[in-house]
C-alpha cells in the first residue's frame, strides 16, 4: 500500500481526511504534517499532535512557518482583529493569503524526502467561506506546479472537494468517526474545541451541516 501524507490541522475537515486515509491505507501508511504558522490558537497544533498520536499514524511532523505573520495580516493570525468581512472585500478577513499553496509546497518537499507521492488536503468549495485556494482549479494547478518544480509525480487528493458539510458529516459517520470528530476537533475561530462557540462563521457552517445530516439520517436518507 502506498504511503500518504495528510496536511493536518486537527479541524473537522482535515480529521475527516485523516480517518478516510487510515480506512483506505491503514495507519501504518499514513503520515501527517501540521503547520505552526502563528495562528490565533496554539491549541490547534497541540490537538493535531494528540489526534495523530491517538490514531497511531506512522509519523507526525510539526513544521514552523511562524515568519508568515511578518508578511501578511489577517484575523486568524491576529487575535486583536475582530473576525468579519470588510466592506467590499472579496473574502472574509480570516482568509490567509497563499496558505494552502505554502502548505502544499512545504508538505510536498517533506513528502519527497520521505519517498511519498500522495498528498491529502481537506479543502472544499461546496460549503466554504469563498477562499480562492479551496477551489478545484487551484488544487489541479498546484499539483501540476509541484510536479514540474520538483520532478516528482505527486498526486494531491482532495476527497472533500465537492462535499457539503452535511455530506462530510455523513462520510464521518460511514467511517464510524462522527462522534470522535465532533468531540475532538477544533474548527472554531475562537479556539473552542468540539461544537465551539456556535457563533463564528466556521462554527455556523459546521453546526448547520451537522443539523442537516442528522435530519436526513432521521428521515431515513443515507
Amino acid at each position: 500500500m502506498e504511503p500518504i501524507l495528510v496536511v493536518f490541522s486537527g479541524g473537522q475537515d482535515s480529521t475527516t481526511c485523516l480517518m478516510l486515509a487510515i480506512a483506505e491505507r491503514g495507519a501504518a501508511n499514513v503520515h501527517t504534517v501540521t503547520f505552526d504558522y502563528g495562528q490565533r490558537h496554539r491549541l490547534e497544533v497541540e490537538l493535531a499532535a494528540s489526534i495523530a498520536r491517538e490514531q497511531g499514524v506512522a509519523s507526525h511532523k510539526v513544521i514552523r512557518v511562524d515568519w508568515y505573520r511578518d508578511i501578511t495580516h489577517n484575523a486568524l493570525m491576529d487575535a486583536t482583529t475582530p473576525i468579519g468581512r470588510d466592506p467590499g472585500a472579496a473574502t472574509p478577513n480570516t482568509f490567509v493569503d497563499g496558505r494552502n499553496a505554502l502548505f502544499l509546497l512545504t508538505a510536498a518537499i517533506y513528502a519527497k524526502g520521505k519517498g511519498i507521492h500522495d498528498l491529502m488536503i481537506g479543502v472544499s468549495e461546496a460549503d466554504y467561506s469563498g477562499y480562492p485556494d479551496c477551489r478545484e482549479a487551484f488544487v489541479r494547478s498546484m499539483n501540476q506546479t509541484l510536479n514540474l518544480a520538483m520532478g516528482w509525480d505527486f498526486a494531491i487528493h482532495a476527497p472533500l472537494q465537492h462535499l457539503t458539510k452535511a455530506q462530510e458529516w455523513a462520510l464521518a459517520d460511514r467511517l464510524g468517526k462522527l462522534d470522535y470528530i465532533r468531540a475532538r476537533t477544533l474548527t472554531c475561530y475562537e479556539g473552542i474545541p468540539g461544537d465551539g462557540c456556535g457563533k463564528c462563521p466556521a462554527c455556523v457552517l459546521r453546526a448547520r451541516g451537522l443539523a442537516d445530516y442528522l435530519a436526513e439520517k432521521a428521515g431515513g436518507r443515507p
